[in-house]
Order: C-alpha cells, then sequence, then structure tokens
C-alpha cells in the first residue's frame, strides 16, 4: 500500500506512492523515524511526481553524503496512467 501523498500542483488531487530508497552509506546514515517523518511532509505539498522523487533524492545527498543512492517513486494509476520515477547520485 502506497504510504507516500503528495498533491497535484494543478488539480490539488492527492497523489499517492510508494518510494524506494536504495543507498550506500558513507559516514552516516538516515535514522527511519526522521525518514518517515521527513516523507509525511510531502502531504499537503503540490509537487510533480519527477520533483518529489528528485527532491528526495536531493535532500539525502545532502543530509548523509551517501556514497550512493537510488530513489525510485511508484506513483498509483491516475487518468489511466501510472508513473514511475527513478533519480540516482553517486559521488
Amino acid at each position: 500500500m502506497p504510504r507516500v501523498q503528495c498533491l497535484c500542483p494543478n488539480t490539488g488531487q492527492p497523489d499517492f506512492a510508494t518510494i524506494l530508497i536504495d543507498y550506500v552509506p558513507d559516514a552516516v546514515c538516515v535514522e527511519l523515524k526522521s525518514l518517515k517523518l521527513y516523507l509525511w511532509s510531502y502531504r499537503d505539498e503540490g509537487a510533480f511526481h519527477e520533483a518529489v522523487t528528485n527532491r528526495i533524492c536531493d535532500d539525502l545527498v545532502a543530509a548523509i553524503a551517501p556514497r550512493s543512492i537510488t530513489v525510485v517513486g511508484k506513483f498509483r494509476v491516475r487518468g489511466g496512467i501510472s508513473t514511475t520515477v527513478t533519480a540516482t547520485h553517486t559521488k
């Protein structure tokens, strides 16, 4: 069941997604409770699927500087179209 929600910036309707994060930590790693609260912060934010996925990746890179990270946003069907967006970063 998708647990991340954001709003369509055009219609204001909710979009639901499953976010998959795969990373190789360097000096620090992300604390799961903090990550959960961070992902919940998108609930009332209007953003396109690509922007949400890329921003999550960018924010995690800025916060923990992993050796590598891949963030995949699997967004539920809306209007007959589902979206899967992948963002990657490598040191």
